[in-house]
C-alpha cells in the first residue's frame, strides 16, 4: 500500500476531455483564431527542406484582402478567364447542392451531403491538377468532379440510384466514382483512402509515370489509424502525393479539437513525419489554387509529399441525417471570419473590372437553368421513389473475369 499516515501519496487522476468554447445558445467566438493579413505569408521554393519551413504550419496563406485585391507572393498565377471559370464552378456546385437537398427532402434520394461553404477547396484544387492525376476524396469534394467537367446528370443518376446510375446501385448517394475524371470511388469508411492514395502515388513512381495523387480527409478522420499509416509511408518513400486535411471545424457532432488534441494545428502533424506542411485559407479560391499548384509542382519534381490543411467552415449540416443546431450556435456560420468563398471571388473579379452584378445575375440564371435541366434529365431515368432502379443482376457483374460456378448457380436461382 502506497499510503502514508495522513492518507494517499498522490492526488486522484483526472481525464481531460476537450470542450468547444461555445455551445448552442452562446455567442459565437473566433477570437482565438489568428488570421494573418492577406499576402503576409511567404512563398517558399518547392525544394525548401521541411525543417526550414516549419513556420508555414502555424500561419494561414491568404491572397484576397478585404478590398477584393489579390496581394502577396502567392498571387498572380490565374488569368481572368481562369477566375471566371472558377466562380462558375462554385456557383454550379452550390446550385447543385440546393437542388439535391430539396430532392432528398422530397424522397427522391435517401441521403445527401452538402458542400456549402467549402466550394473553393475542391474547385480550386482541381484546377491545379492535370488530367490523369488521381484524387482519393471524401464525400464533400464534389467540386473536383464539377470543375473537372463531369456531367451533372451522371452525378444525379448516382444520387437517385436510378436505372442509369453509373455505379448500378452499389454505392450510397454522393459516393461517386469516375476513374476517367481522376476521382477514385468515395468510401463510407472514414480515413481508408488516405493510405490508398499514398499507395497509388508510390505505384506511379515505381512505374516511372508522371501522374500524382491527392489524398483527402476531414479533420475528424485524422484520428483514424489510416491517417498515421499514410503519413509514415508517404514520408518514408517520398511518394508523389498531396495530403489534404479539410479542417471545416466540425465532424458530424464534435468540434475539431477532439481530433486535433493538444496540437496547435493539424498541419503541424506533418513535422513529426518530416513532411512539409502548409495551412491555407480554404475560403480563398486564389490561395487554395496557389498552394495546391505549389504542392503539385513539388510532387512532380520528385521532392515528395506535402501536407495541406485547408482552413474552412462547414456552413450546412454534416448530412441530411444531421441537425447541427444540437451542437453548435446557429449564428456561428455568419460569424466565421473567413467569409463566403463565392462572395470573395466575385468581389475580386468586380474589383479588377472583370465582373459585375449584372453578369453575376446572368451567370447564376444560366447555371440554375443548367442544373434544373440536368435534374430533369436524371429524373427521366428514375428516382428512389419512381424507379426504374438498377437490376439486381448487377450485383453479380464486374467482379470476376470468369464468374465462378457457385455464383452462376445463385444468379440462375434468383432468376437473373
Amino acid at each position: 500500500m502506497n499510503e502514508t499516515v495522513s492518507g494517499p501519496r498522490h492526488k486522484p487522476l483526472q481525464l481531460h476531455v476537450p470542450e468547444p468554447g461555445v455551445r448552442p445558445g452562446d455567442a459565437p467566438d473566433f477570437s482565438e483564431f489568428e488570421i494573418p493579413r492577406a499576402g503576409a505569408v511567404r512563398r517558399p521554393g518547392i525544394d525548401e527542406a521541411p525543417e526550414d519551413m516549419r513556420d508555414m504550419a502555424f500561419s494561414v496563406v491568404r491572397v484576397l484582402n478585404k478590398a477584393g485585391e489579390a496581394v502577396g507572393p502567392w498571387a498572380g498565377r490565374l488569368t481572368a478567364d481562369d477566375l471566371r471559370a472558377g466562380l462558375r464552378h462554385m456557383l454550379t456546385l452550390r446550385q447543385f447542392d440546393e437542388r439535391m437537398l430539396k430532392a432528398q427532402r422530397q424522397g427522391k434520394t435517401s441521403f445527401y451531403v452538402q458542400n456549402l461553404g467549402e466550394e473553393a477547396v475542391a474547385c480550386a484544387f482541381r484546377m491545379a491538377l492535370e488530367d490523369g492525376d488521381m484524387n482519393f476524396p471524401t464525400y464533400r469534394q464534389a467540386g473536383l468532379l464539377i470543375a473537372g467537367g463531369y456531367p451533372l446528370t451522371e452525378m444525379m443518376n448516382q444520387i437517385f440510384s436510378n436505372g442509369a446510375d453509373p455505379l448500378k446501385g452499389r454505392q450510397l448517394p454522393v459516393m461517386y466514382s469516375a476513374r476517367d475524371h481522376g476521382f477514385f470511388t468515395v468510401s463510407g469508411n472514414l480515413g481508408t483512402q488516405f493510405i490508398q492514395a499514398v499507395g497509388w502515388a508510390m505505384a506511379s513512381a515505381i512505374a516511372r509515370d508522371t501522374r500524382i495523387a491527392a489524398a483527402w480527409i476531414g479533420d475528424g478522420s485524422t484520428s483514424e489509424n489510416d491517417f498515421h499509416a499514410a503519413m509514415v509511408f508517404a514520408s518514408s518513400y517520398q511518394a508523389p502525393v498531396i495530403l489534404n486535411i479539410v479542417n471545416n471545424q466540425w465532424a458530424i457532432s464534435t468540434f475539431q479539437g477532439m481530433a486535433r488534441g493538444g496540437a496547435v494545428t493539424f498541419a503541424a502533424r506533418g513535422h513529426g513525419f518530416g513532411i512539409p506542411a502548409i495551412r491555407v485559407d480554404g475560403n480563398d479560391y486564389l490561395a487554395v489554387h496557389a498552394v495546391a499548384r505549389w504542392a503539385a509542382e513539388r510532387a512532380r519534381a520528385g521532392l515528395g509529399p506535402t501536407l495541406i490543411e485547408h482552413v474552412t467552415y462547414r456552413a450546412g449540416a454534416h448530412s441530411t441525417s444531421d441537425d447541427p443546431s444540437a451542437y453548435r450556435s446557429k449564428e456561428e456560420c455568419d460569424a466565421w471570419p473567413l467569409g463566403d468563398p463565392i462572395d470573395r471571388l466575385k468581389r475580386h473579379l468586380v474589383t479588377i473590372g472583370e465582373w459585375s452584378e449584372e453578369r453575376h445575375s446572368q451567370a447564376l440564371a444560366e447555371i440554375t437553368d443548367a442544373v434544373r435541366s440536368a435534374q430533369k434529365a436524371a429524373e427521366a431515368n428514375g428516382t428512389l421513389i419512381t424507379g426504374p432502379h438498377p437490376s439486381p443482376r448487377a450485383m453479380f457483374d464486374d467482379v470476376y473475369a470468369e464468374m465462378p460456378a457457385h455464383l452462376v448457380r445463385q444468379r440462375q436461382e434468383a432468376g437473373y
